[in-house]
């Protein structure tokens, strides 16, 4: 057993680390820990599956092609539909954003 916060040795600034903690069917577990890392500029996440995430620390924004913009903290969590497209604009450093996500195909949302 490892600790949801334990982040890896070296893991440098702007860098993201992610991994698979469960997998059943078309259900994936996630950890990702971003260390201040943002989506390129003018690129966007297209999945194909939806995505139930949550911020389990830091401060983080992620916005939708729509135009609308969401600010996390500690603790919320929100569903990403499938081929919602959103981006993330900003992640905290100190301390580094602890995300688990849990993937899941459209039918099971």
């Amino acid at each position: 057993m490892t600790s949801l916060f334990s982040i890896p040795a070296g893991l440098p600034r702007l860098e993201e680390f992610s991994e698979i903690l469960a997998r059943s069917g078309d259900v994936v577990v996630e950890r990702i820990i971003s260390h201040g890392h943002t989506t390129p500029s003018g690129e966007w996440f297209d999945q194909d599956h939806g995505e139930w995430v949550a911020l389990l620390q830091g401060h983080a924004r992620l916005v939708f092609n729509d135009g609308s913009v969401l600010d996390m903290h500690a603790g919320d969590w929100t569903i990403i539909q499938a081929h919602q497209r959103h981006r993330v604009e900003a992640t905290t450093i100190d301390p580094p954003c602890v995300w688990i996500a849990i993937h899941f195909s459209s039918s099971s949302s």
